[in-house]
């Protein structure tokens, strides 16, 4: 062997200038990157902003011709006098109470249909869970007219039970969702768990339970902006004007008060405050639970 072959081999010298080439043009794909990424926030953020701005422009500014972006004179009264025309904060009320009753349904029932099929061993478990789980292709329209027959013949017309009911029997996709955060927890400490004499409700509330909470966050986030949005639920269970939700709140108005658009924006940007602020408070644990939910098929 040659001294030249026992010579370690030395690694090639990137020239500067190369060098200098690669890290401007990876600025230059950061900066294009951004700048398309803010054409795209400004793009869903300008009809939020334009609503705003209308809810504090009179009348007479909302029909100039070029439009005005800023109202010359806010009018914050708006907000005040669009909660006088209906009885807003009524509606506020009942929708925050059936969004309750639905988080709380959702989140119990869910995570107990999930356990089951990710945690405890049973014959056919995948098989059902398949079935269960195709249950999220069938459309709402489909199941609409035989759920409104169950619930006139049980005599729950009229009444918010309709809308909350249901939450309590699962969610196909949030079962899902759930189903593969518990697949993410390692086996072992459930087997540990059953060695000690726990049974599968006792793992369940003292061990996956206190794992599970990014997860269920994200289910109670979508749970609470799916039913505090909904309008057909409501526009066909609820008969009496006082039972109504904010999201008929706001087409009666738009029906009885339409020609006033300040005030229909006003309190339509009234009711995004709750949903708005739930998300900045959840922002973290929502992102954890999406991305955890993830990790194992």
């Amino acid at each position: 062997m040659t001294a030249s072959n026992s010579l370690p081999s030395t690694p090639p010298i990137t020239h500067p200038a190369k060098l200098s080439s690669r890290r401007s043009q990876e600025r230059i794909n950061k900066g294009v990157a951004y700048v398309i990424c803010t054409i795209v926030a400004l793009a869903y953020v300008f009809p939020l902003y334009w609503m705003v701005s209308t809810a504090l422009k009179t009348d007479s500014e909302i029909f100039l011709v070029p439009p005005s972006l800023f109202p010359a004179a806010p009018q914050w009264q708006n907000f005040l006098a669009s909660t006088q025309y209906i009885p807003f904060w009524q509606y506020m009320l009942n929708t925050l109470i059936i969004c309750a009753l639905t988080i709380v349904g959702t989140v119990v029932s869910c995570s107990l249909i999930a356990y089951g099929f990710a945690r405890v061993r049973w014959p056919g478990r995948n098989a059902v869970f398949i079935v269960y789980l195709s249950t999220i292709m069938l459309p709402a329209q489909v199941t609409m007219i035989p759920l409104y027959i169950v619930f006139r013949q049980v005599g729950w017309i009229g009444t918010i039970w309709p809308l909350v009911v249901p939450a309590f029997f699962g969610n196909a996709l949030y079962v899902f969702l759930l189903r593969q955060f518990f697949m993410t927890i390692p086996n072992e400490l459930t087997d540990a768990a059953r060695i000690d004499g726990a049974n599968e409700l006792g793992i369940f509330w003292r061990i996956m339970l206190p794992l599970l909470k990014p997860a269920l966050a994200t289910v109670a986030l979508f749970t609470f902006v799916g039913t505090y949005r909904d309008f057909l639920g409501p526009l066909i269970y609820l008969t009496d004007q006082d039972q109504w939700t904010i999201s008929l709140g706001l087409k009666m108005f738009q029906n009885m008060y339409g020609a006033q658009w300040q005030l229909m924006m006003a309190a339509a940007a009234l009711t995004m405050i709750p949903t708005v602020i739930l998300f900045f408070l959840t922002q973290r644990t929502f992102i954890e639970g999406i991305a955890l939910t993830g990790i194992k098929a």
